[in-house]
């Protein structure tokens, strides 16, 4: 399993209406093959700062699948001008051995 991590900053007074398309757009995402689930967190120091987690079969599952999909204008469409600057994306894999 690979863990894609997005830090997303949401422009200032924004954080509803961003949660509204999320709630839409997570459809999307969950429809790709290779997903194997997702969750959005918001930051409580700073309300408009999100952490964007997904996991994906691969980086390929991601970068190829989902990214270079028709559906993938969909989400642009949905979510990316909310982001202030636009977000930092980082592929993780859990190291054996090193977890609770």
């Amino acid at each position: 399993m690979i863990l894609e991590v997005a830090a997303l900053t949401i422009r200032p007074g924004q954080n509803s209406q961003f949660e509204a398309a999320f709630a839409q757009a997570q459809a999307i995402i969950a429809s790709m093959p290779g997903y194997l689930g997702h969750e959005l967190q918001r930051c409580i120091e700073h309300d408009h700062e999100y952490l964007l987690l997904v996991r994906w079969t691969s980086v390929a599952a991601h970068e190829e699948g989902f990214r270079q999909s028709s559906q993938y204008q969909e989400w642009k469409r949905l979510l990316h001008h909310f982001y202030d600057p636009f977000p930092r994306v980082l592929h993780f894999a859990a190291l054996p051995g090193l977890r609770g």
